[in-house]
């Protein structure tokens, strides 16, 4: 039995009916030519034939006087794998909507604790002779980033592969990576402990590691002594730039509320080569796009509602700042989604001068600079586990955009393809809606993960992000006439 670690506790701490805790994936196959009548129930019962699981699979949270109270992962000699691999049926005709409206109800679902942490949904009857797979894990036993490196495991370039192990049984803290002929995956830089990481290590090593805790207690307080200095520094040259945006700074939003269990899903992808163009033509990142698409979509759905604050709302961007000499260096950087600017082209440029700005702040700094930006920029999402707290604090931020970049070759599930791979995220109290997006081959897969209530008709997001990016390209397209003329 091994005690689990301070940080990946906190998620079965902070869970309760109205927050769980689990991040999923919905993945969209097109059923393979020479597939048979029956594919999938036969697919499942071989799934199924097998107890065999990967250890992280089969391990179970458990906490008791032997464990002193703090949460630890002990294997569950007697899994019920047909408990876990389930097989479903959309009704006819088995559109997106009707999918997509079961996904929500699975994702709103506690995992049993009495279990290991996953289910894993097999769906048939998609339109379009498709068919899809729900993975769902508890964000104790895996976060987003290893989820991704694992899928890239599971899966493969080669169309003709057939008999592949499935998701359980690879374990996804191997770093074994498979032949490039059976499996692809995309480099993701790895998370970074931290100061945060290293207090959270030294607590959850319990009494076994007395000595060790002491060790890295001294080095955290030592750390944690050039935080605040780093922080001032960091937050002084921030107001000296009028593009920087600064902790703190967000409206209080229909976001920004208590949530509750029920969860609404909505997905959709879009060709890169449109987002592509926008860029080129207007000198702007990938990533710019993709914000300014959020931005202009939110704010024609807050409109709709109502509900539109005054000033701009802010999204929290979880980014890679290349290497050092202490390996990858991740941190988090505030960006104005200029929401009060009903002008496209304008507000693009807003959104590109408050990245560059903020990632320009981050890059000239020091690791311990990084670190203090980053706590203070991540410093809500620990309150928005204390019910109540959304209701009298203001926003840190108004919601998290995350853009993982994936696989650029098509991949393979026993000879089906891959068409769709959606995220979904964790809605906090204070956060009642994340969006992720995941390139894929030669498209952006927008994931919109809300709560039910908080945020009514989160489907219309899609059309107004579908919108949004037509008025980008419209504004692209005027500006080169302009050019031009």
């Amino acid at each position: 039995m091994g005690v689990m670690s301070f940080r990946d506790s906190m998620f079965l701490l902070a869970e309760s009916r109205e927050r769980p805790t689990h991040v999923g994936s919905l993945l969209l196959f097109d059923r393979p030519e020479d597939a048979g009548p029956d594919f999938l129930g036969d697919l499942h019962r071989r799934l199924v034939s097998s107890n065999e699981v990967a250890p992280t699979f089969a391990r179970r949270a458990v906490r008791s006087v032997g464990t002193l109270g703090q949460w630890a992962w002990e294997t569950d000699h007697d899994l019920d794998i047909e408990y876990h691999v389930r097989l479903s049926a959309l009704p006819r005709p088995g559109r997106i909507r009707e999918l997509l409206e079961l996904v929500s109800r699975l994702h709103g679902t506690l995992l049993d604790r009495h279990r290991p942490l996953w289910e894993f949904h097999l769906i048939e009857g998609v339109e379009g002779d498709r068919f899809a797979v729900y993975f769902k894990i508890h964000h104790a036993m895996m976060d987003g980033v290893t989820g991704i490196r694992h899928l890239q495991k599971a899966l493969t370039t080669d169309p003709d592969v057939r008999e592949m192990p499935p998701f359980w049984q690879v374990d996804p803290r191997s770093r074994r990576r498979p032949s490039s002929e059976r499996s692809a995956e995309v480099a993701v830089p790895p998370q970074q402990g931290g100061v945060l990481s290293t207090v959270g290590g030294a607590l959850a090593g319990g009494w076994n590691t007395v000595s060790a805790a002491v060790t890295d207690t001294a080095r955290t307080t030592t750390q944690a002594l050039g935080i605040a200095p780093a922080l001032v520094g960091a937050l002084y040259d921030g107001l000296a730039s009028r593009d920087t945006t600064l902790p703190f700074e967000a409206p209080h939003s229909m976001l920004n509320v208590p949530i509750t269990g029920a969860r609404r899903f909505a997905a959709e992808s879009w060709p890169l080569k449109r987002i592509q163009r926008v860029r080129e033509r207007t000198g702007s990142t990938v990533n710019d796009v993709v914000l300014a698409m959020c931005s202009g979509a939110l704010r024609r759905y807050m409109l709709d509602l109502e509900e539109l604050p005054e000033r701009p709302l802010v999204a929290a961007l979880p980014v890679s700042l290349g290497t050092s000499g202490e390996g990858n260096q991740l941190g988090a950087i505030l960006v104005t989604l200029a929401t009060d600017e009903p002008d496209a082209a304008t507000r693009l440029a807003r959104i590109k001068a408050s990245g560059r700005a903020a990632k320009a702040n981050l890059d000239q700094r020091d690791p311990m600079a990084i670190a203090a930006l980053s706590m203070a920029v991540a410093a809500p999402l620990p309150l928005g586990a204390v019910p109540g707290t959304s209701s009298v604090l203001n926003p840190g931020f108004n919601l998290i955009i995350s853009n993982v970049p994936g696989p650029k070759a098509p991949l393979y599930w026993e000879g089906a393809k891959l068409s769709g791979l959606y995220p979904l995220s964790v809605p906090l109290d204070g956060q009642a809606l994340n969006i992720t997006v995941f390139s894929y081959a030669d498209h952006m897969e927008f994931g919109l993960t809300g709560d039910r209530r908080s945020v009514p008709r989160l489907q219309k997001l899609l059309g107004y992000l579908e919108d949004s990016l037509a008025e980008l390209e419209e504004a692209a397209d005027a500006a080169d006439a302009l050019a031009e003329a």
